[in-house]
């Protein structure tokens, strides 16, 4: 089996899948040169790699160009590929997906929806990323998601037929570039919860802010550990009514400063009032940590409560300090919430598992693998503008 898989990011995610694909099929993967280079040496040699131009100037995304989806086109058709899976993430999915109707076309979604305070109507960005969204459920013949719940939006918000989505892990792929810089060793430096990743508002650190107190009463030396960027951190700032018992930092985290910070974490808090899946939940696995999470989206699918974490209702902050205290001031319980967090990371989330499940629906296609596969000229010439300019 050939099969082609196609990201505008999640690079990691990407070449993760791409490497263990390739150990049962040959693999292209065709990659954006916008960032990519901090990646392309995580790639196993057996995968060809094709890396396409996105960038202008200063090395920011520019706009779709004839040339591009050329390149893309015409690599997709010398491969020949019996299968093109891609990540939806980037409008220029939209004119492209037609051009490559010829296949059999898989889509990954790792969110179905935007998040709250991320969608503006008029917004062109929003526009674009909704249309992106509407384009990748019609076409593709499958689609895979990270859990029951975002199958269900899928099937009951958007009319997708059921048997057309799958659902598979969301993998170990975020802790892998983490784990290159783990100090065996370091163990939690004192009672430290953290909070990884994007701040955004349906991250719901508000509410974590909202539990210092209760947590720090129980629990006087506990420490708080805000590390990310994304929304601006004044209106965050202003609530932390104990700073002491805080550390921000508020910037994009080095994978060597996460593995410190994760090592350094007793417990991983993700107090969100809206998800999709998050990949802090196998990064504090990797690391042997428990979490609390909240009861949105598919979070809790990959959380045994009381086994390797804890479950709570969002917007509650009383529930979530809580739970927070209660690992704590067990530490036997952190450290065996940790160990069978790992466990669980290892088996149910593990690649060879994830790339099983994928192959199992790319064989479901095979009877389409026959389609024709015109030449890359040929394709392109009935999709692309007219006159074939370059914007």
């Amino acid at each position: 089996m050939r099969v082609a898989c196609l990201a505008f990011w999640f690079y990691d995610y990407t070449i993760q899948m791409a490497n263990e694909l390739a150990r049962h099929a040959e693999v292209l993967l065709l990659l954006p040169d916008y960032r990519s280079e901090e990646y392309v040496g995580n790639i196993d040699p057996e995968v060809k790699v094709h890396i396409f131009r996105y960038s202008q100037e200063h090395g920011r995304p520019g706009p779709s160009r004839y040339s591009m989806l050329r390149d893309i086109v015409a690599a997709i058709h010398d491969f020949k590929p019996d299968v093109v899976h891609f990540q939806v993430n980037n409008p220029m999915l939209c004119p492209l997906l037609p051009m490559l109707r010829k296949y059999p076309l898989v889509a990954t979604f790792h969110d179905i929806e935007p998040h709250p305070g991320e969608d503006r109507l008029l917004d062109i960005g929003s526009l674009l990323y909704r249309l992106t969204l509407f384009v990748s459920r019609v076409l593709p013949d499958r689609i895979f998601v990270h859990g029951k719940a975002l199958r269900e939006v899928l099937v009951e918000n958007y009319h997708v037929p059921g048997e057309k989505v799958h659902i598979i892990p969301i993998g170990e792929h975020e802790v892998t570039p983490f784990k290159k810089f783990e100090q065996q060793g370091r163990e939690p430096d004192g009672l430290r919860v953290l909070f990884f990743g994007r701040i955004h508002r349906y991250k719901g650190l508000d509410y974590l802010i909202q539990a210092e107190p209760l947590i720090t009463r129980e629990v006087p030396d506990a420490r708080i550990v805000i590390a990310g960027t994304g929304e601006g951190f004044s209106r965050y700032a202003e609530k932390i009514a104990g700073r002491d018992a805080f550390e921000v930092y508020n910037y994009r985290i080095p994978y060597e400063e996460g593995a410190r910070l994760f090592q350094q974490a007793s417990v991983v808090a993700l107090p969100y009032v809206e998800a999709s899946q998050s990949g802090v939940i196998p990064t504090a696995y990797g690391f042997k940590r428990p979490v609390v999470v909240t009861d949105v989206g598919s979070l809790p699918e990959v959380v045994e409560h009381g086994k390797t974490g804890y479950i709570v209702p969002p917007r509650d902050p009383a529930a979530l300090a809580g739970a927070i205290v209660s690992l704590l001031g067990d530490p036997a319980a952190c450290r065996r919430m940790g160990e069978q967090g790992y466990t669980k990371l290892k088996t149910d989330m593990a690649w060879p598992t994830i790339a099983q499940s994928i192959l199992a629906v790319y064989s479901e296609l095979a009877p389409a693998q026959g389609r024709g596969k015109p030449p890359a000229d040929e394709a392109f010439a009935e999709t692309a503008p007219a006159g074939g300019r370059e914007r």
